[in-house]
């Protein structure tokens, strides 16, 4: 039985154009040449003795193809043999295509109606960049209901994580750790929609996401057994301790097979042995922010705008690597909650920014420094087939390894500055001899001269002769020919000057490849115009006269001519494929066309060729890969904290702290602080256990939502390791935030503002407790206001017995009684001033001031609709009636014992903060005591004098 060939598949995610972001060709600077013949960083010649001089100069030839070339090329090519490189190896013949064996996957289906294909398109910063993560999932069933396995690899990257955690029914752990990870397709086992009935998981993962594609496999791919042992054939030698902390974990194991079968399917290519590394990631390590929260406090993109900086993200992001980029923004989502940890960023960020010399050599150092996690998938990532388009990746690879490796030890020297344990650790990481075994690896068979250069052009002449010569006759032959074909362009378009007397010049990008440019000046246009006009009528004349029919010949080729010039707007008509913008014309001709084609076929044959001479350097790479990995760990690090130094130094913000207390003294909102042409107004914020649930009163537009999340990005802060906008911080570790904000409906799933206002109260109160940080804004405003202000109130005393951090916005004013209630509920209110207009009435004034007690300002809504566009008549009979349904209001009055209790408790709780967290001298410890006195016997006699 014969055996068909297999067309080779290409794989689902293509991330090849985006390569470091500097190989991308465009029309300004990196596509388009510089003026005259010296347009690229130049293609070196290659001389008879094998020497490289430092320059390459486009000869002027008279003719860009003489007979002297031709016979010179026949020549070095029969003395260099066919077929066979210096080694006697085979070649691979251009542009012939592997046969490969396609991998039956069975049952793989999108999500219906999904028509989309996940992460297309060019990548604008690490942080909204292209989604190039996979994610498997599993949950348990029966007995085992309730724990999830996860395992999610980047494509661009080469890092696999496993989970397994507990969760509950609305998967709040599972959603916060795929906000993370931002994914771009979802594995899922086929029983999750079996028979067409979705389960709850696949529902809520599909209203989550909606952009990530959802893909069912069979579930016999979950396998933990074949999960093990992919892990254990592909982990890397420095990362064998994953193993330990995996075994037993069989969902997540399970995922993992899936996932890596999936990923051989999808992109027809499979990991080099030994060469991943493994990460098993617990559910305790991080704090919980839910995608809710995330979107109101604005922490990876703006509400109002997503290419808009105004976001946390935007705001601490000053990192110079794709890694540095990709780790603040996973720890902003998933801040750590270990206080070791946060300590030692917090020393690093200090000493960063005591040392201003150390600072800029280090952020010098990591602005030069490529995707060191997408070089190393470049390496790992093996194709099942090879084309002209993956040799030419792997020579990229080689040239990007040798620049990144070149910068290790000037980035160990820096780090030898540093005193701080952590920078100390990887300056130790950065003295691994692996890195110099690489690097002088790699120079015995890269040329010393090849570095890596931003724009296609450079790259491709760094490509094209980065094996140092002699090592394969052909490859010299080959890299000859290139380079004499791109000297015959350069002698083409300057006869093309010549003749018609043209400022012409050599242009390139990737998509046209060598072009001519001019500038668009109509002088210029006109007199070509003219020229090529008397050149067409001398010809045509000449012609005429030399034979029987010349006359009609004549006549016609001269009527053609002005056709020709009008059709390519006053060019001559040997220039075709115009191309005008502003400042230029872009063109070309039928002969450069041509050598376009030599070019691109000289280039497949180098390409192919180099990969031949690569393969033992390839292996030796992979042999080694695990220092790679510590180096990408260490510059994503110090370049996040590099970050969190350079934004801290820009503003005034200080170190916090970590106790029992949440303190912060004259602090200020940090996108606000940022991006206002006036400095925020800063407030104070004080919460303990004594007084852990705040209620915050006051006008429209006075500051209650502002004060609220300026409260929870200063935690976020703070627990990632930047120092934070205030005089002084001291904050408690939190494991997980919580919000409820804003006003909206979901017409999709038929809920209304005041139901999804308690599907999130729901939550909240679910999961929250003692270690958690809640705000509350509005709460209860979409049904009746007595309904409203009943469950707000329930609500409010269940928080307080969880002793949760709260802090609770509201216009209910009858709220304000759980202070008397409560002795942990403390009333503040945002305070606003009455001013006198230029016509005699009364006016708001904002402070945004946060003052302590009830808000007394009355009919503020009133006088804010008195401030907008509202007739005075209705504005008047609102008055009016509002004065009448206040005099039936019942007000409620403490009674002594209550107010005196309450002094007992605030007294009680001041005294053990003190002796907790105190780091005062027994005199100022003295003199705080005597405070605490007086106040309490204050409270006492206006007690006594109220009754």
């Amino acid at each position: 039985m014969g055996t068909s060939t297999l067309p080779e598949r290409q794989p689902k995610y293509n991330f090849d154009s985006l390569l470091f972001g500097g190989d991308t060709a465009t029309e300004d600077g990196l596509g388009v040449s510089s003026r005259n013949s010296s347009f690229i960083e130049p293609i070196r010649n290659l001389s008879s003795t094998g020497s490289r001089p430092g320059s390459l100069r486009l000869a002027n030839n008279t003719a860009f193809t003489t007979p002297a070339t031709r016979a010179r090329r026949a020549a070095a090519a029969a003395a260099a043999g066919v077929g066979a490189d210096a080694s006697g190896c085979r070649l691979p013949v251009p542009g012939s295509r592997a046969s490969g064996t396609n991998v039956s996957f069975p049952s793989l289906s999108a999500r219906p109606g999904s028509s989309r294909t996940p992460g297309r398109g060019a990548m604008a910063t690490p942080g909204a960049g292209v989604r190039s993560t996979i994610v498997a999932i599993v949950e348990g069933r029966g007995l085992a209901r309730g724990e999830v396995g996860m395992t999610s690899i980047d494509l661009r990257q080469s890092e696999l994580v496993l989970s397994q955690f507990s969760d509950n029914p609305t998967y709040p752990k599972l959603m916060s750790r795929l906000q993370a990870l931002n994914p771009a397709e979802i594995l899922l086992p086929n029983t999750a929609t079996d028979r067409g009935n979705m389960s709850a998981l696949f529902k809520i993962l599909s209203e989550q996401f909606p952009h990530a594609s959802m893909t069912t496999v069979q579930r016999k791919h979950f396998n933990e057994t074949k999960g093990l042992q992919h892990i254990k054939q592909l982990c890397a030698s420095d990362f064998h301790t994953a193993l330990l902390e995996i075994t037993g974990k069989y969902y997540c194991l399970a995922t993992a097979a899936a996932l890596l079968k999936y990923v051989e399917f999808a992109q027809n290519m499979v990991y080099a042995p030994n060469s991943l590394r493994v990460v098993f990631k617990a559910s305790d390590r991080s704090t919980m922010i839910d995608s809710m929260t995330a979107s109101h406090l604005e922490l990876i993109t703006n509400q109002r705008s997503a290419k808009s900086d105004h976001s946390l993200y935007g705001v601490l992001n000053y990192t110079k690597t794709a890694g540095g980029g990709r780790l603040l923004r996973s720890n902003i989502l998933q801040p750590p909650n270990n206080q070791d940890t946060i300590t030692l960023r917090l020393d690093c960020v200090e000493e960063l920014t005591e040392k201003e010399e150390v600072f800029l050599n280090i952020q010098g150092l990591l602005s030069r420094f490529l995707d060191v996690d997408h070089l190393i998938s470049m390496f790992v990532q093996i194709p099942k087939s090879e084309s002209v388009k993956t040799a030419e990746m792997r020579i990229a690879a080689v040239i990007y390894l040798k620049h990144t490796l070149e910068l290790v030890e000037p980035l160990r020297s820096a780090l030898e500055q540093c005193a701080n344990p952590l920078f100390r650790a990887y300056h130790k990481t950065l003295e691994d001899k692996r890195f110099t075994l690489l690097l002088e690896r790699i120079q015995e068979v890269i040329h010393d001269s090849t570095h890596y250069q931003k724009g296609s052009l450079n790259m491709r002449t760094q490509k094209c002769f980065a094996i140092k010569p002699r090592i394969n006759g052909l490859l010299d032959v080959a890299r000859r020919t290139y380079t004499e074909i791109v000297d015959d362009i350069a002698g083409l378009i300057t006869q093309l000057a010549e003749k018609y007397n043209l400022p012409l010049r050599t242009g390139y990008n990737a998509t046209r490849s060598f072009f001519i440019q001019m500038p668009a000046l109509p002088g210029l246009l006109s007199a070509a115009s003219a020229r090529s006009s008397t050149a067409s009528v001398r010809t045509a004349t000449a012609t005429a006269m030399a034979t029987s029919t010349g006359t009609a010949t004549g006549a016609a080729t001269a009527r053609s001519t002005p056709s020709n010039r009008s059709e390519t707007g006053g060019l001559p008509a040997e220039f075709i494929k115009v191309v005008r913008s502003k400042a230029t014309i872009s063109f070309t001709t039928n002969d450069l066309i041509k050598l376009n084609d030599r070019v691109r076929e000289s280039l497949h044959e180098i390409y192919l060729m180099t990969n031949v001479a690569l393969n033992e350097l390839l292996t030796f790479v992979r042999e080694h890969i695990s220092c790679l990995y510590n180096l990408s760990e260490c510059v994503s690090m110090a370049d996040m904290l590099v970050s969190f130094s350079h934004a801290c130094t820009l503003s005034d913000y200080v170190r916090p702290e970590f106790t029992n207390t949440l303190a912060l003294k004259q602090a200020r909102h940090p996108i606000l602080d940022k991006i206002s042409n006036e400095p925020p107004v800063p407030n104070n914020t004080y919460a303990a256990d004594g007084c852990h649930f705040h209620i915050v009163t006051g006008p429209n537009m006075s500051g209650k939502s502002t004060y609220l999340k300026q409260i929870m990005l200063c935690q976020i802060m703070a627990q990632i390791g930047c120092f934070v906008p205030a005089q002084y911080a001291s904050f408690r570790l939190c494991k997980q935030l919580f919000s409820r904000m804003g006003c909206r409906d979901d017409v999709e799933t038929n809920a209304s503002t005041f139901m999804l206002e308690m599907r999130e109260a729901h939550y909240i109160l679910q999961e929250a407790s003692e270690g958690c940080l809640v705000i509350i804004d509005e709460l209860g405003r979409g049904t009746s206001s007595e309904e409203g202000m009943g469950i707000c109130h329930a609500i409010c005393e269940e928080l307080i017995a969880k002793k949760t951090f709260t802090f609770f916005a509201t216009h209910f004013l009858e709220l304000t009684q759980l202070e008397g209630l409560y002795p942990s509920a403390i009333n503040y209110h945002m305070d606003v001033q009455h001013v006198t207009g230029p016509s005699g009435d009364d006016k708001i004034h904002y402070t945004h001031q946060l003052r302590q007690g009830k808000m007394q300002e009355k009919q503020y809504g009133i006088k804010i609709a008195e401030m907008s566009t509202l007739p005075t008549a209705i504005t008047s009979s609102a008055r009016q009636l509002h004065e009448k349904m206040q005099q039936y209001q019942v007000r409620s009055h403490n009674s002594r014992e209550r107010s005196t209790k309450r002094a007992v408790h605030t007294l009680a709780t001041c005294l053990l903060q003190a002796a907790r967290n105190s780091r005062l001298n027994p005199e100022s410890l003295q003199t705080y005591l005597q405070q605490l006195k007086v106040r309490y016997m204050k409270e006492v006699e206006l007690q006594d004098a109220e009754e």
